[in-house]
């Protein structure tokens, strides 16, 4: 009778009790985009975020670093070299894994074979194939261990890929369907993990999407979004975090993992600032900066302009289109917001600032037109006529993209002169106010 009794309460707590839970903890960045010094706000740096890094990192033995895409293009280091520095100095970082963003396009497809050669740790992306249709990194996945966990690391690229860039640096190369391709692959890799992460380089619509179509991923990590989530977003227990780009946080994302069913049962997120007056920078990364500063100072730090107060972004797209109409003697001007990449301070101005500005190598390009066809964006509230014939100056990133909401909401203009680098004709005209008010 005690050993049936025995026998029959060792059946229930086999069949009862719960399954393996093991922790994992995720620490991600996304959008760095190559701000290799402090912000004005005194927040980021890649010596702080590398400190942020490793003092999060000490004493975790669960760990693992992702990071979302978009590491280079926004500094005159970035631009000058091609973002391959920027990829040597993100190496002592210590990430375990990363995706691509759509901005490690904008020195030509090919670099990114230049990137993923650079880095010490795997980049991957599951839906981004070249010009014959194959994949553009060495792989779609990789799998993580980390406390005895298997973690599938799914890479995937926004479907918005050709419309944020100029043609001529895709050159063929495209972005399949992420949520579909991201599935497939997780269909794949199931059986040899535990759990599944998406990395993903995604719009907000997109994130939306894969929370509510990709049950088979219960973990996403995004960038692309510059603002950090204030709050994690949820869907039947899976969880999708994002922080904040240009170094200004590191997102800790805390796990549970259930190892039957492959997915958590509890998590915990928090934002990390990276502020500088908290953190001692990390002195390889330090030195690394400072080296690749020095190659540039000359070049970037000259006096350019005086501003008497600090200018917004959408500030400084209406001084930039002020630069192009005075500086092609256009009637219009128009600068998509999201091309304009910082703000100006108050006080002396530096050829620096517009790099940080207008990091991309983009070109002004003219258009005549009728009053009729101009598009309403750029008109806003100015009278024309809609038989007389004006002039309208944009990128050429814009009239590639002329379609987008951002753009001109419109199709079919045509932009046949070709008046230079954008970049330097902002620099000139700034040189030219001496005054900005």
């Amino acid at each position: 009778m005690r050993l049936r009794r025995l026998l029959a309460l060792a059946l229930f707590v086999c069949s009862s009790g719960p399954a393996e839970v093991r922790t994992l903890t995720i620490l991600h960045t996304n959008d760095l985009h190559a701000r290799l010094t402090p912000l004005d706000s005194r927040r980021g740096g890649f010596a702080y975020v590398a400190a942020a890094i490793h003092r999060e990192r000490r004493d975790c033995h669960d760990c693992i670093l992702l990071n979302a895409g978009d590491l280079v293009q926004g500094s005159p280091v970035s631009t000058i070299f091609q973002g391959v520095p920027i990829y040597q100095i993100a190496n002592l970082f210590g990430f375990d894994a990363a995706t691509l963003g759509n901005h490690e396009f904008d020195y030509g497809w090919q670099q990114v074979h230049k990137f993923t050669g650079t880095a010490n740790y795997p980049v991957v992306s599951a839906n981004v194939v070249d010009p014959e249709g194959r994949l553009l990194t060495p792989r779609p996945y990789v799998i993580l261990t980390a406390n005895r966990l298997r973690i599938a690391v799914i890479g995937a690229m926004t479907d918005t890929l050709a419309t944020l860039t100029t043609p001529k640096t895709v050159a063929g190369c495209r972005a399949l369907p992420a949520v579909a391709t991201a599935r497939r692959y997780a269909a794949e890799v199931k059986p040899r993990s535990d759990l599944i992460v998406l990395l993903g380089h995604i719009t907000a619509e997109e994130e939306r999407a894969f929370l509510e179509s990709a049950p088979e991923i219960p973990v996403f990590v995004t960038g692309h979004v510059h603002d950090g989530l204030s709050e994690p977003l949820t869907r039947d227990g899976r969880v999708l975090v994002r922080v904040k780009g240009y170094g200004e946080e590191i997102g800790r994302l805390e796990l549970q993992v259930d190892t039957e069913k492959k997915a958590p049962v509890s998590f915990a997120w928090k934002r990390i600032a990276v502020d500088t007056a908290a953190l001692t920078p990390d002195p390889s990364v330090a030195a690394s900066v400072a080296h690749w500063e020095a190659e540039v100072t000359a070049r970037v730090d000259v006096p350019l302009a005086v501003s008497r107060r600090a200018f917004t972004k959408s500030e400084v797209k209406a001084l930039i289109e002020r630069a192009l109409r005075d500086e092609t003697g256009s009637d219009f001007a128009h600068m998509n917001l999201e091309g304009v990449r910082d703000g100006l301070p108050a006080g002396q101005l530096l050829e620096r600032h517009i790099w940080n500005i207008m990091p991309f190598e983009n070109e002004v390009v003219v258009g005549s037109f009728k009053g009729r066809d101009l598009p309403p964006v750029v008109v806003g509230d100015r009278q024309i006529d809609p038989d007389r014939t004006y002039t309208l100056a944009v990128s050429d990133y814009t009239a590639a993209n002329q379609q987008t909401d951002d753009n001109l909401g419109t199709t079919g203009l045509k932009f046949p002169k070709h008046a230079g680098l954008m970049r330097d004709m902002i620099i000139d005209w700034f040189r030219r106010q001496k005054i900005i008010q």
